[in-house]
C-alpha cells in the first residue's frame, strides 16, 4: 500500500473530527465514536480525551493502544478500495478497521454488531 507513510504521520485528533462528522452527520453520537475507538484500541475514555488534546499520530497511536480488542480480526469487507483483512501493513490494517467500524456506524449498524459480540 503506497500511502502508509502518510497514514502513520496523520494526526488521530486530526482525523477524529470527520469520524464524528460522519457519525452525526446520520444520526449518530460522538459517545459512540469513543466507544468504538476504545473497544478497538483498548484506550480508556480519559486516555482517549489526553490523546485528543495531543499530536499523536496514528502509528503512535496504535503501537501504544492497550490491546487491539480480540475481535478486530472478525472486520472484514472493503474500505477506500481495500479489503481490510488482506491489508499486510499492521498499522495501516488498523487505520482500516476504525475507518470500517465508523462506516458501519454511519450505516445504521447496531454498537452490537460493529463491536463483533
Amino acid at each position: 500500500m503506497k500511502n502508509s507513510e502518510k497514514i502513520y504521520k496523520m494526526s488521530v485528533a486530526g482525523v477524529y473530527p470527520y469520524y464524528v462528522g460522519k457519525a452525526e452527520r446520520k444520526g449518530r453520537s460522538r459517545e459512540e465514536v469513543d466507544e468504538i475507538i476504545c473497544w478497538l484500541t483498548g484506550y480508556g475514555k480519559d486516555e482517549l480525551k489526553a490523546i485528543l488534546e495531543s499530536d499523536i499520530n496514528f502509528e503512535t497511536f496504535f503501537r501504544q493502544a492497550p490491546e487491539i480488542h480480540p475481535n478486530a480480526s472478525k472486520i472484514k469487507g472493503i474500505i477506500c478500495g481495500y479489503r481490510v483483512e488482506e491489508i499486510e501493513d499492521e498499522i495501516v490494517q488498523k487505520v482500516r478497521y476504525l475507518d470500517k467500524l465508523i462506516d458501519e456506524l454511519a450505516k445504521g449498524k447496531s454498537m452490537e454488531k460493529i463491536l463483533r459480540k
